[in-house]
């Protein structure tokens, strides 16, 4: 054998060698992003909070394995792979951060209900309970209706579109909460609303979800939820004209129907 055929033979040994070990090298990385994505796939708290990002992760893994099922480039397969790890860890970093924030808000919201709970430890007197009760109910900024009394929750609670109560909620919710503790027998109905904007379907179940997250609020501090009944109404039964932005922000509400003290409700819409 020649010495340009013991050349080009040692080179394709090479080029043999180097395929496998890209080969071996894109397999490796595709099982990984698999793997990365089977378990973020697999987070109910990661689909809640950030499933743009687990769609995306989903998209790169399957192009890349798509790649690697017929004669492509390892680079691309290694890419996708990549990418698709990179953004199923985004996915976990957004979800860690937004679960970060929700514990603070329930850690505030505990710390002022127990703050409260010490000052009506001090209370030692019946009349100076029986004060405070009352000075709570007018604080709470009931109507009364023939559903009931009614105390209505306005959008300044909620971001626009969103269901999320906002920090300045938490005084609001823990005079409820404690008008409920100090109320035993009473339950409530928890309405929600939305202004006219947007398709009837999807206000019905931001309305919901609104009703749903003050429910939820008043369970994590200590009210049972059998007490509590939501609903949710979208953009009927408007308070204000929907042509004006300060109608439609009357229009986004919850409102807070008790039941009186035998814990009777009054009837529903």
């Amino acid at each position: 054998m020649g010495n340009i055929e013991r050349i080009t033979a040692a080179l394709l040994v090479v080029l043999a060698l180097n395929g496998c070990t890209a080969s071996q090298s894109s397999e490796q990385i595709l099982a990984a992003a698999q793997e990365r994505f089977q378990k973020v796939k697999e987070d109910p708290d990661v689909l809640r909070i950030a499933p743009k990002d687990v769609i995306r992760a989903g998209e790169s893994l399957a192009r890349a394995d798509r790649l690697s099922s017929y004669w492509g480039s390892s680079e691309d397969v290694q890419q996708y792979a990549y990418l698709s790890q990179r953004y199923s860890d985004i996915a976990e970093q957004h979800t860690a951060l937004a679960l970060n924030q929700e514990r603070a808000v329930k850690l505030e919201l505990e710390l002022e209900r127990l703050q409260l709970s010490l000052k009506e430890a001090k209370m030692l007197s019946v009349q100076e309970q029986g004060k405070w009760l009352e000075e709570q109910i007018v604080s709470l900024a009931t109507t009364e209706t023939d559903r009931g009394l009614v105390m209505t929750l306005g959008d300044v609670l909620f971001d626009a579109g969103n269901s999320e109560l906002k920090p300045a909620a938490n005084r609001t919710v823990l005079k409820l909460v404690q008008f409920l503790q100090l109320n035993p027998r009473r339950i409530v109905r928890i309405e929600g609303y939305t202004d006219s904007i947007g398709g009837k379907q999807e206000n019905l179940g931001l309305s919901k979800a609104r009703a749903q997250t003050v429910a939820d609020a008043l369970i994590d501090l200590g009210i049972e939820d059998k007490r509590i009944q939501v609903q949710g109404f979208g953009s009927d039964f408007p308070v204000a004209e929907n042509a004006s932005n300060r109608g439609r922000a009357q229009n986004r509400r919850v409102e807070i129907v008790f039941s009186d003290e035998q814990g009777k409700l009054g009837s529903s819409r």
